[in-house]
């Protein structure tokens, strides 16, 4: 069995996903949200963001984790609070020894559904059925992290399968 951390960071909202494999097949393990004081500044939200993350990565001790790489935006500002919300979740990761992964939104989306540009909606359909939950009740930010260490469990898989 192998458990996987997947993450959607981002500086008011950090989703997180934790997912099984056990011979090939996927159980949800949680699924949920870091939601930082939106009033606070962006110090005390990363603050909120790492720690969140280090007692998750605690309670279900992953072995692996994947986030999604940042993609290009129009508002400066915008990127660059999401890069240090990234570095903020990087380094929870990375100081309890997990091994990171990262994946191009494209790559994501192509994994769970088949197609590069699907929408948010058809994502977190296709989550649930893999997972087998009937009526999720997780935020967006949870499932786009959820789609994330799925993407991560097949390429696992490609890369056992191609002997990488």
């Amino acid at each position: 069995m192998v458990v996987v951390l997947g993450l959607d960071p981002g500086s008011r909202v950090t989703g997180y996903g934790i997912v099984a494999e056990t011979s090939g097949c996927l159980s949800l393990v949680e699924a949920g949200t870091i939601r930082p004081p939106a009033k606070r500044d962006l110090p005390y939200r990363l603050g909120k963001i790492y720690s969140g993350l280090a007692e998750i990565i605690s309670r279900h001790a992953p072995q692996e984790s994947a986030l999604e790489n940042v993609f290009v935006y129009k508002n400066v500002q915008s990127a660059l609070k999401l890069g240090q919300a990234r570095g903020a979740a990087l380094a929870a990761c990375t100081v309890a020894g997990l091994p990171v992964a990262e994946y191009e939104p494209t790559k994501v989306k192509k994994s769970i559904v088949g197609v590069g540009n699907a929408p948010k909606d058809q994502v977190a359909f296709m989550v649930a059925r893999l997972l087998g939950v009937a009526n999720p009740d997780w935020a967006e930010d949870a499932s786009d992290a959820l789609a994330v260490a799925i993407c991560h469990l097949n390429q696992r898989r490609l890369n056992h399968l191609a002997g990488l």
